[in-house]
C-alpha cells in the first residue's frame, strides 16, 4: 500500500499490474478503496498519477464511504457476468416506471422522484436480472446439452435463496435468476453441474466421475462457486 499527501488529506492507493492495458486506470471502490492499474511503473511516477486526479478521487472517497452496504445509489456497485459495475442513477419525472441501461461499463437507472426507494430499485434489478438470465443463460443450457448428451424436459429461472440451483425428479432444471451475476466460467460450471444431475440424482462418486468427463477442472470451479455469495 503506498500513499500520498494532497493538502491536509492523505490517498492510500494500491497498485494492480496489468501489463495488458495501453494506459492506467484509478478505480474507487467501497471496500477496496484507491487503485491504481496498468503496467509496472517507478512510485514517484504512481504518485503522480494519483496526484493528478487527487480531487476526483477524494470526492468518490467521500461518496462510497457514505454508502450503505446493498443500497441502490449513485456510486454504488452492482454485479453482473462476474464484475462489478458503476451505478448512476438518474431523476426525470417524466418517466412513470424504472428504466435499466447497462452500457457495457455501469448501469444508468432512470427513475422519476416518487420511485427512488431501494424497494422499487431492488425489485427492477431482480426484474431486470430474470430479463437478463432467460438471455444469457437459457442458449447456453441448449448449447451444454447438445454437447454434453444429457438432457433435460424443461428449464425455469427462480429466485432461491440458498442455491444457486436445482435439478427435479423428472429433470425440470431451476436456475437462480442471480446466477446472471456470476462469471461466464461459474455459469457454465453450474449449467453443466445441474445437467449431470438428470443423470444421477446425488452427489456421489459417480456423480463427480461424471462430472469430471466434461469439466475436468470442477473442483476449482467448486471452490469459487462456494465462495460466491447468492
Amino acid at each position: 500500500m503506498s500513499s500520498v499527501q494532497y493538502g491536509e488529506r492523505t490517498i492510500k492507493y494500491s497498485f494492480l499490474e496489468k501489463c495488458e492495458l495501453k494506459s492506467h486506470y484509478i478505480s474507487v471502490e467501497k471496500g477496496e478503496g484507491v487503485t491504481l492499474k496498468g503496467k509496472p511503473i517507478p512510485k514517484q511516477d504512481a504518485d503522480k498519477l494519483i496526484l493528478k486526479k487527487a480531487k476526483w478521487i477524494l470526492d468518490k472517497l467521500d461518496l462510497v464511504s457514505s454508502i450503505c452496504e446493498g443500497d441502490i445509489v449513485t456510486g454504488a456497485r452492482m454485479q453482473y457476468l462476474g464484475r462489478k459495475y458503476y451505478i448512476q442513477l438518474v431523476i426525470n419525472n417524466e418517466f412513470t416506471s424504472i428504466d435499466i441501461n447497462f452500457t457495457e461499463s455501469k448501469f444508468i437507472i432512470t427513475l422519476p422522484t416518487h420511485l427512488n426507494i431501494q424497494e422499487h430499485l431492488v425489485n427492477a434489478f431482480e426484474r431486470y436480472f430474470r430479463i437478463k438470465a432467460h438471455e444469457k443463460i437459457q442458449p447456453l443450457i441448449c448449447k451444454k446439452s447438445k454437447l454434453t448428451g444429457l438432457t433435460y424436459k424443461n428449464i425455469k429461472f427462480m429466485k432461491l435463496e440458498k442455491r444457486w440451483g436445482s435439478c427435479t425428479a423428472n429433470n425440470t432444471i431451476i436456475i437462480n435468476f442471480n446466477a446472471v451475476k456470476l462469471p461466464y466460467s461459474l455459469i457454465e460450471y453450474l449449467i453443466i453441474h445441474e445437467l449431470v444431475h438428470t443423470k444421477i440424482k446425488n452427489h456421489s462418486k459417480e456423480f463427480w466421475a461424471e462430472l469430471s468427463k466434461h469439466l475436468p477442472n470442477w473442483k476449482e470451479l467448486d471452490a469459487k462457486m462456494m465462495d460466491m455469495k447468492m
